[in-house]
């Protein structure tokens, strides 16, 4: 087995030449080209993919070289096993020791069918950075899937020898110098997207897969690394104004933000303070188009059918729609800034590379359920006084309510199957309490843009605007009284769990 260590950007045609002529070390000019076709192969329903794996054949001048490569739950380092083959087809007899032997029954080979292609020009170098040396790889091409194409233009930097923080050091150069964007999915993944004939669309949280034998410091990297793969995953929907995009990716930070906190106790507090910022700048670009959207949707748009007047309700669409809009450019522009592709770098290495503050020699599976049990004591404790909170320490309340939530799903694959109805009820009534706490912050907010609306209407449309948004604050108000009983009967009914997990 051979494994792999590399980054992989995005970049727009016009920077490759850009990438190309600061590639080199100082007096090196060999570079290699090649054309490289590949073909992807798996079963109908996509065995080989739900197993995390990826199987392909690629043609590389007069030879044929299959490869199986293993997906990464950690990080930017992944096993590949390469063997030439005599043809096009997969041979799953050179499949042995590797991870696909334990799916190569007798009928997977007729099963097997070509799935998509890839057919990319590659232009290679090796760059030397200090004590380190990195192959830097710059591809363009298509990737086809039937009648579906879309185009490629990706920089891949691979750690060939020496240190990872020389591999970050010179993905930094690349941001800066070619505005080259981390993109953590791999050519497999794209094919498969193009297969599903998925565009612009939001992508969400995959499965947490944690084993009971890892330490909390390698359990917090898988999580972390899934965080920061739907975060980036939805880049593209977030400049496209996708709104479900927007609130995909602010979970994706959410979950990331949430996971931070988790695990404080064994993160390194430096360089995590600094993490947690950008991650809470981000967050904020993007939160007043999730507010507006929401706003619009849920509060201003049922205006009409709810008998306010046309006038009220046209001057608070128009208002409204007007800071949708501008709100989700600023979303784009942040997505689209030298801060967020320096964001994605910092997080990456940070999770690459961090050290542990204390190691006590303490399995995942004790740690997760130490900490459930500790943060459920503590939600618990603040929900018995519900009704006497201000909406400042409701909105604390839910933040716990929604990281102990988060906790579930990150360790829910550590129980054990008959424990996973228990799991499960317990996470619904954690998402029906964050619902209910939610919607009371959402009315919150709600009201401050109502009044603000209706405070600063034109002279025309003042009256009707104010109606309007007295009407929204009224109708608001009401629905708060039953939110806070169903969360209060939810809080009674949060029971501590008495499940163990695997060891």
């Amino acid at each position: 087995m051979m494994t792999e260590t590399e980054l992989k950007f995005r970049l727009a045609p016009r920077q490759l030449s850009t990438v190309l002529r600061n590639g080199a070390s100082r007096g090196q000019r060999e570079q290699t080209r090649q054309t490289l076709v590949s073909t992807y192969y798996d079963t109908k329903k996509h065995k080989l993919r739900r197993s995390g794996l990826t199987l392909r054949v690629r043609k590389v001048g007069d030879q044929y070289i299959q490869t199986v490569k293993a997906r990464s739950l950690v990080g930017v380092t992944r096993g590949e096993w390469e063997n030439e083959v005599a043809g096009a087809r997969p041979d799953l007899t050179k499949a042995r020791h590797t991870p696909l032997e334990d799916l190569a029954t007798k009928k997977l080979p007729g099963k097997l069918k070509p799935i998509f292609q890839t057919d990319v020009h590659r232009t290679a170098r090796t760059r030397h950075v200090r004590q380190s040396r990195v192959e830097l790889a710059v591809d363009q091409g298509r990737i086809a899937a039937g009648r579906r194409s879309r185009p490629v233009a990706e920089l891949e930097l691979e750690l060939k020898s020496g240190h990872i923080a020389d591999l970050f050091r010179l993905a930094r150069v690349f941001e800066r110098k070619a505005e080259a964007e981390l993109d953590l999915r791999s050519k497999a993944e794209q094919g498969f997207e193009l297969v599903a004939g998925n565009g612009p669309d939001a992508h969400r949280a995959e499965p947490i897969q944690l084993t009971p034998e890892l330490s909390p410091r390698d359990a917090f990297r898988v999580i972390a690394h899934s965080t920061l793969r739907q975060i980036t995953a939805n880049a593209d929907p977030v400049r496209d104004g996708v709104s479900e995009g927007v609130h995909q990716m602010r979970v994706g930070l959410r979950r990331l933000r949430a996971a931070i906190s988790l695990f404080g106790d064994v993160l390194p507090r430096a360089r995590t303070t600094q993490i947690k910022a950008e991650l809470k700048w981000l967050t904020a670009e993007l939160a007043p188009a999730r507010e507006t959207d929401v706003f619009v949707k849920e509060s201003i748009l049922p205006l009409a059918e709810q008998g306010v007047p046309r006038r009220g309700a046209r001057a608070m669409r128009k208002t409204f729609s007007a800071q949708r809009k501008a709100a989700f450019g600023r979303a784009g522009e942040a997505v689209a800034s030298a801060r967020y592709r320096r964001l994605l770098i910092d997080v990456a290495e940070w999770i690459e590379t961090m050290q542990p503050r204390a190691d006590d020699g303490q399995s995942i599976a004790a740690y997760a359920a130490q900490l459930l049990d500790r943060r459920t004591r503590k939600v618990r404790k603040q929900g018995k006084r519900l009704n006497d909170l201000d909406p400042q320490q409701r909105h604390k309340l839910r933040i716990r309510v929604k990281k102990l939530r988060y906790g579930v799903d990150f360790f829910n694959g550590l129980y054990r199957d008959r424990d996973q109805n228990d799991l499960a009820d317990f996470s619904e009534r954690l998402k029906q309490l964050q619902s209910a706490l939610g919607s009371l912050n959402d009315f919150t907010a709600h009201r401050e843009l109502a009044t603000e609306a209706a405070l600063t209407a034109p002279v025309a449309n003042r009256r009707a605007q104010a109606f309007a948004s007295g009407f929204i604050v009224g109708q608001e108000r009401e629905a708060a009284h039953g939110l806070l009983k169903n969360a209060a009967k939810e809080l009674h009914r949060l029971h501590r769990l008495r499940v163990k997990p695997r060891k």
